[in-house]
């Protein structure tokens, strides 16, 4: 007997449909020579201290730091855990051969991997390794099963990881509790969550600390457009007050004009990162809530495998492609043109140098319904993207137009979209209030005027004083691109590629770090910002070991346990290092006699007002009161459009727009996941802010 052992129920039932074993049983499908049982989520854990070493229980310096001459692992204490798992290990007893179908990535890898291991599994192993879900894709994977020995690194780099979390974990958060805990509460320490509240608190004191300073920027207004002197910012307002002097009066006279047509790629498709950044940018989810929406688009076979790191295909996926696009129900308008010509294979789609376990996240051609919003809103983003990349480039044509008053040199520049090819991908989205797509809302195209050089006229000039700003807080998406690249914010994305190998913490784990550092109450969300608490930032400039809170650092050890899945690294070098590491920041640590403590911000809970008694009869006025409330259309009239200063606004299903529209009014605020949940007086408020 084959005996299968999935990642969850809902994947073993999938796996059985396909093999045919469509007997339940208690715990497992049986049928036509298999057994299909489940995990649901790790099984197995490392021992705790107190399990190496009795004495290991108290938490004092004195045993610090703790390395287990050999590490161990124990089963969970749950019953539904310690249940499933006897069922797995009375079918692993008897069976031929176990076939490992465990998510499809490190994680995955290890937990399957210790399962097996507490139920002393003696026989043969072969390995299930699919993108997604989909029927074919795994009947395909059970026809090209691969040896679990293939998969021995990528085990041992997990492994490494999880010992590694455990030295630095359990030691760090018991050396700064016992130190400067003042006995209230833990001072949790994470090889992953301590360096990214780092980032955080960093850039919260840049900002606090920031001092504004002043400059002024020269320009003039010649036939309604604006051109700035090249010249670049003035920091005296007497030097700026000179040159404005010079050209007041004097003619403007075009120097140069000059006209280069470009082109503009589709956007890259998506990692999970990318998703999470986008996510998080236009609709206000966490990172954690677009991983909870991607793997169940995952789960219900509308979408490949969520956590990848790669922006690319694999060749064999080209030939799949215009199946894929067929099935696209609901985009056929957008898919007519591509396959209605024979579909190129660009290198910047597909390059299997640039694939290693898994592709990016693409949707599987399986007719997509029974979503929910937030998934209609997430599949619509990763299908529209994987459209546009087998669209034409954008073709556009950008004008730079230079002159000068009184030999003062100014410049402007304008672009035009000359073609819009893969854009009209993300129109049509606009057009259809699915979602706002940041490539129509991101920059205001300036088209200018036809100038010609030689011309001159008369021109408005005048000296501006503007002031430095700080640095903007942390959001969940630039805090992730942040972490993807061990702290340095980059745009460019081949870039942003070359990094990733230093980033910290897994793109299926960042999430989980950010919500920690929220449960922990180092940090807090008010709209989109992250700010640190008054404990996150004691914490971290408490720290004085650059290895325990530098992205940087950490981003190389992410690195080494990359290289250990390759085999360019030896898992014992890894641990050596993190042991010697760890020695040196206790004897740090307890050699501090500066009698510093942390201060606790306790977590406040909203108060609760007591509910007043009413009569049956309050009750049934407060009832129909309410209804009253809930059927009324949604109008702030309390209000006033900021642009007319006559209508007032209307809340539409993705925008507030102006009572006056039908004179003429263009007012519009787009929903960005935080406006829309304002009251009246905060929305009055906001938009004052804005003018």
């Amino acid at each position: 007997m084959k005996v299968c052992i999935a990642e969850k129920p809902s994947v073993a039932r999938e796996i059985a449909n396909v093999l045919g074993a469509s007997s339940k049983k208690d715990g497992y499908f049986e049928g036509n020579g298999y057994q299909v049982t489940w995990t649901f989520g790790h099984f197995c854990t490392l021992k705790e201290p107190h399990e190496y070493y009795s004495q290991w229980k108290r938490w004092s310096l004195d045993v610090l730091p703790m390395i287990p001459p050999r590490f161990g692992i124990k089963l969970l204490e749950n019953d539904g855990v310690i249940r499933q798992f006897g069922v797995i290990e009375k079918l692993i007893a008897s069976a031929d051969e176990v076939i490992n179908c465990g998510d499809a990535g490190q994680e995955g890898e290890l937990i399957q991997r210790w399962v097996m291991q507490k139920a002393l599994c003696k026989c043969p192993v072969k390995r299930l390794w699919i993108s997604s879900l989909t029927e074919d894709a795994i009947r395909e994977g059970f026809q090209k099963l691969r040896d679990q020995k293939e998969f021995d690194k990528l085990y041992e780099a997990g492994l490494s990881r999880a010992i590694g979390d455990w030295l630095l974990g359990m030691n760090a958060t018991r050396l700064y509790t016992v130190k400067y805990g003042q006995n209230k509460s833990v001072l949790s320490i994470g090889r992953v969550q301590t360096p990214t509240l780092a980032l955080i608190v960093n850039r919260q004191l840049e900002i606090e600390n920031f001092k504004p300073e002043p400059y002024w920027e020269l320009k003039t207004i010649y036939r309604d457009t604006t051109f700035s002197a090249t010249k670049g910012r003035f920091t005296t307002v007497e030097e700026g007050n000179k040159f404005l002097e010079e050209i007041q009066g004097s003619l403007f006279e075009v120097t140069d004009v000059t006209t280069k047509n470009g082109e503009e790629y589709p956007p890259r498709l998506f990692d999970l990162t990318s998703l999470q950044v986008e996510c998080n940018k236009k609709f206000a989810f966490s990172a954690e809530d677009t991983l909870k929406t991607i793997q169940s688009l995952y789960e219900k076979k509308l979408t490949t495998y969520p956590r990848v790191d790669t922006t690319f295909l694999s060749d064999d996926i080209f030939p799949k492609v215009p199946a894929t696009l067929k099935g696209l129900y609901g985009y056929e308008a957008l898919v007519e043109p591509v396959l209605a010509s024979k579909i190129k294979k660009s290198k910047k789609v597909f390059d299997n140098s640039k694939v290693t376990d898994h592709h990016a996240i693409i949707p599987t051609g399986v007719r997509a319904t029974a979503m929910s919003e937030n998934e209609r809103k997430v599949y619509d983003m990763i299908t529209r993207r994987f459209i546009a990349v087998f669209y034409p480039n954008c073709k556009v044509s950008t004008t730079t137009v230079l002159g000068e008053a009184a030999k003062v040199e100014f410049k402007v520049t304008g672009k035009q979209i000359l073609e819009p090819g893969w854009r009209v991908v993300f129109d049509k989205q606009a057009a259809n209030n699915q979602a706002d797509d940041e490539n129509n809302n991101k920059e205001e195209e300036n088209i200018l005027p036809d100038f010609q050089k030689g011309e001159t006229g008369p021109h408005e000039p005048s000296l501006n004083e503007k002031w430095t700003t700080p640095p903007k807080y942390y959001t969940e998406a630039t805090l992730l691109r942040a972490m993807e690249t061990a702290g340095k914010l980059v745009d460019n994305e081949e870039l942003r590629d070359a990094l990733k190998e230093n980033g910290i913490g897994r793109p299926s784990t960042r999430a989980a770090i950010i919500e920690t550092l929220f449960k922990r109450n180092y940090i807090r969300k008010e709209k989109k910002n992250l700010f640190a608490t008054i404990t996150g930032v004691q914490l971290i400039q408490t720290i004085q070991e650059e290895l325990l809170k530098s992205a940087e650092l950490t981003g190389i050890w992410e690195n080494k346990l990359r290289q250990i899945e390759r085999n360019q690294y030896d898992t014992r070098v890894f641990i050596d290092e993190l042991k010697q590491m760890l020695i040196q920041v206790v004897t740090n640590v307890r050699n501090d006699w500066s009698q510093k403590s942390i201060e606790i911000e306790e977590i406040k809970e909203p108060e609760k007002k007591p509910a007043k008694k009413s009569s049956p009869r309050k009750k049934k006025e407060d009832t129909k009161e309410k209804k009253t409330k809930e059927s009324s259309p949604k109008t702030d009239k309390d209000v006033i459009c900021p642009l007319c200063q006559k209508g007032k606004l209307l809340k539409g299903k993705t925008a507030y727009g102006c009572s006056e529209w039908k004179a003429g009014c263009t007012f519009r605020l787009p929903f960005d996941g935080t406006v829309e949940n304002l009251s009246n007086d905060e929305l009055d408020k906001y938009l004052k802010e804005r003018q």
